[in-house]
This record gives C-alpha cells, structure tokens and sequence, in this order.
C-alpha cells in the first residue's frame, strides 16, 4: 500500500486515504476497541516527517495508538463512573481512542479535539467501527471552556512550549470544577508537582515509535 498525493483534503479523499494506509486493529493494552491503524506492513509507517510535508500531510499521529491514550482508554473503561452521564472533552483525540472508551464507559457526549484535519476522518470512521458517536472540533481548544465535566488529554507534555500552554488551561478548568485526567508515558514537561496519581499500566508500544517496546504509562488526575 502506498500512501499517494494528497493535495486537497476533502472528508471522503481523508477517508480513503484512511482505509488505503491502515487496517482494523484493536490496541494491545484495550482489546475492546478497534482503530485504522499503521503498522509495519503500510508504507506510511516507513515514511519520515520530511517525506510526508512533501505529499501534503501532516505526521500521522492518528494512526498509532500511544501509550498514554492507551493507558488513559484503560483507565477509562476499568473505572467508567470517571465519565458516566458527563460531558466529555478529549483533548489532542488523534485517532480518538480515548473518547471511544469514554462512550463506551458510559458518557453522555464526547467531543474529540484535534488540530489535525485528517483526525476528523480518522475519528469518524473508528467511532463508527466501535458503534459509538463522537463530536469533533478542530480547532485550537486551549485556553477555551464549553463547559466540559471531564477532559482527557493522552500524552500532551512532549514539548515545553506546548505544555506552558497547556497548564494554566487545566488548571483554570479545574479551579472552575472540570475533572482533568492525564494519561502520561514519563514524557519531559509532565507537572507531576501538580498532579495526582490514580493508575500506573505497561503498556506495550513499538519501537518505531517509542525508546522500549513496554512503557511504563501513569493516569493522572489535576489536584
């Protein structure tokens, strides 16, 4: 399979694209769960940042199933009174795993929210394969409030910059009675000094992605 040309993203164009360079597998550490996903087998897997700006798209973060969205999904389905009846936001969605395990579990809205554009489609067709629905919004959420009861957010303190944003946000949210879970695989800019731990998971990953083939990922909660 190879990745092709993409130069006008349209949602059925992202959704064939979607179905040509990926197939239906289900995250080793949530079974329950099915995603398009790449693997070594899809040349998107292969292809680096650099060739991918040459065809028009972004790095495919959608298509791999973190550590920390795993981790967080885990969390999710084996404690579901987290987000039962409430309205949920799932930051930085990706593939949506983790606002699929939130419908699964029993919450009553769930929006996954991604600046990606190929997200919207990836999130589409994953929610559809595990017969759920999930809102998208694809626009910069931080620093916004739609007045959320729980927002998850799966490996988001990569970068410094990036997590200087993102701190104030989570706690501006707390402050105002939103539950902020964190689903974390010991990346840089972690605040643990603000956060408590609910649940720790080895959760198995790739190399291609990541330094171990096992990560050693923590759900945390904003104190």
């Amino acid at each position: 399979m190879t990745t092709g040309s993409v130069t006008r993203l349209t949602p059925e164009s992202a959704e064939n694209f979607i179905r040509a360079n990926t197939a239906l597998m289900r995250p080793p550490h949530v079974p329950e769960i099915a995603l398009y996903l790449a693997d070594e087998a899809h040349d998107l897997w292969h292809r680096t940042e650099e060739q991918l700006a040459e065809i028009g798209l972004p790095p495919p973060f959608w298509a791999f199933a973190w550590a920390g969205g795993q981790g967080l999904a885990r969390y999710v389905l084996d404690h579901p009174e987290t987000v039962r009846g409430k309205r949920v936001l799932d930051f930085a969605s990706g593939s949506g795993l983790v606002a699929i395990a939130a419908m699964q579990a029993g919450a009553v809205a769930v929006v996954g929210a991604d600046i990606d554009p190929f997200c919207e489609a990836a999130i589409r067709l994953n929610a559809a394969v595990n017969d759920v629905t999930v809102g998208f919004a694809g626009s910069d959420v931080v620093g916004s409030d739609d007045g959320w009861d729980v927002v998850l957010a799966g490996d988001v303190f990569y970068e410094k910059p990036f997590a200087d944003r993102l701190v104030p946000w989570f706690e501006a949210l707390r402050a105002r009675g939103a539950e902020i879970l964190v689903g974390d695989p010991g990346r840089s800019y972690l605040p643990r000094e603000r956060l408590e731990k609910l649940a720790s998971y080895e959760v198995p990953v790739t190399r291609a992605l990541e330094d171990a083939e096992v990560k050693r990922t923590t759900v945390w909660r904003f104190a």
